[in-house]
């Protein structure tokens, strides 16, 4: 097959052109037109329309090796982009940019139901882009596992970083993002950096955590079988307080006798909180009817509480 995603070809027994946007198989392609519409033809039937160029060539440009003193070695900015075709925006292009002084001889190899196929071997010169694959980004789901096998190679007395082996399995949402200016490629795109920055270890935290005292286990105290809410058996100056104090008074008390009921895997727990004007109550309610813990509630006795106090069933 001698046609690419993005390739420009004209029918041979048609008056019609268009870019190649898929590769069926060893002998058919899908060119889309200018209306859009995606048409299956054998490879045999089009023809490559000669003088035009994409709006980017496939290699980028070849730098000789220049001497760069070991100070201004550039060592990080390995990436990957994606960028959609200018003239076929169902086809993605991915380039592999090279912003660092390091020479980077590359493979890439395509995993699909266990079977790797080489795509691209090359050497990229620094300061370098090249493209190294396309693909319909409609089929997405149909893509398959790349696999990155970097080396790294200066002429200059610097130190050369382990070759890298990168694993990539793109989904949908890796193109969700916003896209953003690509370096060397005047264009905007989707940018993976494949040197991500080394992680930092420091030995003394490390050594410092081996001999940190272990935190007391906090211990929970078991709640009485009836809680009692009524603001002068929390608070011993309730007198001075608001309204909306006492209300949330009476709330922490309510979630810190509930919490500790699910903790001690007590079968129910009973709050008295008075009848009042009911607001204490259509509260409490309100949060059990939503608790993932509590089976149902219910009024207590009502021979003992009246409709003052809630009994709650615990899961």
């Amino acid at each position: 097959m001698k046609y690419k995603l993005g390739d420009f070809v004209r029918f041979v027994d048609e008056k019609m052109e268009g870019f190649v946007t898929r590769i069926i198989d060893d002998e058919m392609i899908g060119v889309t037109g200018d209306d859009d519409f995606e048409i299956p033809v054998p490879a045999s039937k089009v023809t490559t329309v000669h003088g035009y160029q994409s709006a980017k060539s496939d290699n980028g440009p070849v730098v000789a090796d220049q001497k760069i003193p070991a100070a201004e070695f550039k060592t990080k900015g390995i990436y990957l982009g994606v960028v959609a075709d200018a003239k076929a925006a169902s086809v993605v292009h991915f380039y592999f940019i090279n912003t660092t002084d390091y020479t980077l001889p590359t493979t890439l190899i395509a995993e699909k139901q266990g079977i790797d196929k080489g795509e691209y071997v090359g050497i990229i010169p620094a300061r370098t882009n090249i493209k190294i694959y396309s693909a319909q980004l409609a089929d997405m789901q149909l893509w398959p596992k790349f696999i990155l096998n970097i080396l790294f190679y200066a002429t200059q007395g610097v130190k050369l970083p382990a070759s890298l082996k990168i694993e990539v399995r793109f989904k949908a949402k890796d193109f969700a993002g916003t896209k953003k200016p690509l370096p060397q490629l005047n264009e905007s795109g989707w940018l993976i950096q494949l040197d991500e920055p080394d992680l930092v270890i420091d030995p003394q935290k490390i050594k410092e955590s081996f001999f940190k005292p272990a935190e007391e286990k906090v211990t929970v105290d078991k709640p009485v079988q009836e809680v009692d809410l009524h603001i002068e058996k929390l608070h011993d100056d309730h007198e001075f307080l608001s309204s909306v104090e006492i209300f949330k008074l009476q709330l922490a008390h309510f979630y810190k006798a509930l919490d500790a009921a699910i903790v001690h895997q007590l079968p129910d727990i009973t709050f008295i909180h008075g009848t009042g004007n009911g607001t204490l109550k259509n509260e409490l309610h309100k949060i059990l009817g939503k608790h993932p813990k509590v089976q149902t509630f219910m009024d207590a006795r009502k021979e003992k509480f009246g409709f003052g106090a809630t009994r709650v069933i615990l899961k």
